[in-house]
C-alpha cells in the first residue's frame, strides 16, 4: 500500500502525534494500526526486541499521561469506519477494539526513530512501507514547529519596532500639540472711552 492509500484509508497522522516528556510520540495503538497489526503484536515485537528501543525511541507511559492522552486523542477516520462495520456485533466490536485495551496495561509511545525501528522488527511489507508515511508526518510537524518558531521571532521583532515607534511617535506629538492649537483669541476692544485705570 502507497502513502496515497494509506492516506485514504487512515487519514492524516499529524493528529495522531503528541508531544510527551518534550518528544513527539505516536501511540502504539495508533502506530500498530498504521502499520496494520495488532497493537500486542506491536508490543510482544517491542519486548522482544527491547534492546533495540532506548528510551528516546519507545517508552511507556505512565498512568496520569495515559488518561490524559485518552481524552485528548480523537478517533480516527479508520476507528469510525470500524465502528460502522461492526455495529451489528456489538461484542466484536467492544473486544476487537483496541482503545478498549486492560486499563491496567500502559500504552507504548514510540518517537520517530522508534516508529522506523518498529516497522523493521515487524518485518511486514505493509509495515516497511507505511514506515514512509509515519516518518514523513514527523517531519512535516517538525517543519510547521521551525516555521512557527521563525515566525513568532519575526513577529516579536516587529512589536519591538512598533513599540519604538510608537514611543517616539507619542513624543512627537506631546511637542507638535501646542503647535497645533489654535493661537488664543485676542482680547475684545472695548468700546469708548477708557482711562488706563480701568
Amino acid at each position: 500500500m502507497g502513502e496515497d492509500g494509506a492516506k485514504e484509508r487512515i487519514g492524516p497522522l499529524e493528529p495522531l502525534i503528541f508531544m510527551v516528556r518534550g518528544r513527539r510520540v505516536m501511540l502504539d495503538v495508533d502506530l500498530a494500526r498504521v502499520f496494520g497489526t495488532s497493537t500486542k503484536a506491536l508490543n510482544q515485537a517491542l519486548k522482544r526486541n527491547s534492546e533495540r528501543f532506548p528510551d528516546d525511541f519507545a517508552f511507556q507511559l505512565s498512568a496520569t499521561e495515559a488518561v490524559y492522552l485518552k481524552s485528548q486523542s480523537p478517533p480516527s477516520s479508520l476507528e469510525v469506519a470500524e465502528r460502522k462495520r461492526n455495529f451489528t456485533n456489538r461484542s466484536q466490536s467492544v473486544t476487537g477494539s483496541q482503545r478498549h485495551r486492560d486499563p491496567r496495561i500502559l500504552p507504548w509511545a514510540f518517537t520517530e526513530h522508534g516508529a522506523l525501528m518498529a516497522a523493521n522488527i515487524l518485518r511486514s511489507e505493509d509495515a516497511v512501507q507505511m514506515s514512509v508515511y509515519v516518518i514523513r508526518a514527523f517531519v512535516r510537524l517538525r517543519e510547521r514547529a521551525v516555521a512557527n518558531a521563525a515566525i513568532l521571532k519575526r513577529l516579536a521583532e516587529i512589536d519591538g519596532t512598533l513599540l519604538k515607534h510608537d514611543a517616539a511617535l507619542r513624543d512627537i506629538y506631546r511637542k507638535l500639540l501646542p503647535l497645533l492649537q489654535p493661537p488664543p483669541d485676542p482680547p475684545k476692544r472695548r468700546i469708548g472711552f477708557h482711562t488706563e485705570d480701568e
